[in-house]
């Protein structure tokens, strides 16, 4: 039997205090971690949730962690999930199910006692592991193991079956190829994943959109995408043309995973086409904001700025528009990473100053109505030009209330 290599998360208090309470309640063997901390550890990445499948029912799980003095939250209860706090980390633990009828977006579950059951009805078989708390490794479906170690991401059973019972396994065959697939995807999943791709249609815009942003986390999510591209799954999520140049730039050249600069770069500059292209996705406000930031041409940035005119930009657009608006113009120009590099510097060192000079003062030297907001904020385009001299403000706005219409 397959065992999992020695794990702090196994072994740490929190985690035994929640297997002991359930244990305590279901007898042995009647909880098993599941899902990605028992994949995540086959694979050497770090298990970031712990999720815990069981044969106790929702009720009797909450009495468990009630008798044993955890805070239990019915998260989904009704789906047969209890997030179990334990020295204030959450453990997600889901009664074992098995689906009684799907529609493409929900599931109609029934609890049941046997693994195999759920197992079967979970979508990739890397997916459909479990471990007892000694580590030992369970794959009741088969073939999850050796995915796990090969790097292979193949539905539990037959591929369109999975798909029909949730539409949004088609984007996650992909996120998890993105995340953990190596060497060449499996060929029945593509076929299935373009066949039945009107589907993803069914979806909520929260639900794809969320989806897409981890796809594009990943740390290089380009072979995933394209292999997306060709069986014509994106353009059931990004309308219009791809910028496939940019896309491929910016992931090679941007180091840190920035799923919402990565966006950017795969969708067009022009505001009306850049929401087009967006437009079956459900982004938050800031996410939008800082897109529509990225194409803004009212500042102009280029690599061919100097560190004073990128002052001036940093100072009308902020640091993240500057810094995403620099990275794109690298990602078109990649032969010049020193221009880059060099601004993007600039950016990370530079502290706005703050314009000192209002209403109080302009009507020191005499302004009033209109005139004030109009002198001021030629005065602030005046210091901004000279690279915001700590004097000379003052005597501007003098100089120009005086050459101003009475």
């Amino acid at each position: 039997m397959t065992r999992l290599p020695p794990q702090t998360w196994l072994t740490a208090p929190a985690t035994v205090a929640v297997m002991d309470a359930l244990e305590a309640a279901g007898g042995r063997d009647c909880a098993r971690f599941v899902g990605g901390c028992v994949r995540n550890t086959l694979m050497g990445y770090d298990a970031d949730d712990i999720d815990i499948a069981t044969r106790l029912k929702p009720d009797e799980v909450v009495a468990a962690l009630k008798a044993a003095g955890l805070k239990s939250v019915p998260t989904g209860i009704e789906h047969g999930t209890v997030t179990a706090i334990s020295q204030k980390q959450p453990f997600e633990i889901t009664t074992l199910r098995r689906d009684v009828s799907t529609d493409g977006r929900r599931a109609t579950v029934a609890f049941t006692d046997d693994w195999k059951e759920d197992a079967e009805r979970r979508d990739f078989r890397l997916n459909a592991l479990y471990a007892d708390r000694e580590g030992n490794v369970y794959d009741p479906v088969g073939g999850g193991v050796e995915d796990a170690e090969f790097g292979r991401i193949v539905f539990v059973g037959d591929p369109e079956q999975r798909i029909r019972e949730d539409y949004l396994r088609i984007l996650r065959f992909f996120r998890f190829y993105g995340w953990y697939g190596r060497g060449e995807a499996d060929g029945p999943a593509l076929l299935a994943c373009g066949k039945l791709k009107d589907g993803i249609g069914q979806l909520s815009a929260e639900r794809i959109t969320k989806e897409l942003l981890k796809l594009l986390s990943a740390p290089d999510p380009r072979p995933a995408l394209r292999l997306a591209r060709r069986v014509g799954v994106t353009d059931e999520i990004l309308l219009g043309e791809m910028n496939r140049g940019r896309w491929a730039s910016i992931v090679a050249l941007v180091e840190e995973p920035d799923p919402i600069l990565r966006l950017k770069a795969v969708t067009p500059d022009d505001p009306a086409e850049l929401a087009h292209s967006l437009s079956r996705l459900r982004l938050s406000n800031a996410e939008m904001d800082r897109l529509n930031a990225a194409v803004d041409g009212t500042v102009p940035v280029s690599l061919d700025m100097s560190a004073r005119e990128a002052r001036a930009a940093l100072y009308r657009i902020g640091v993240q528009a500057f810094e995403d608006r620099v990275r794109l113009r690298w990602a078109e120009e990649p032969n010049r990473p020193e221009a880059a590099r060099a601004l993007l510097a600039v950016a990370g060192t530079w502290e706005r100053p703050k314009f000192t000079l209002g209403g109080k003062e302009a009507m020191a030297a005499g302004l009033d109505g209109p005139a004030v907001g109009q002198v001021l904020r030629a005065v602030e385009d005046w210091w901004v030009a000279e690279d915001f001299p700590a004097a000379g403000a003052l005597e501007k706005l003098h100089e120009l209330a005086k050459a101003a219409p009475a």
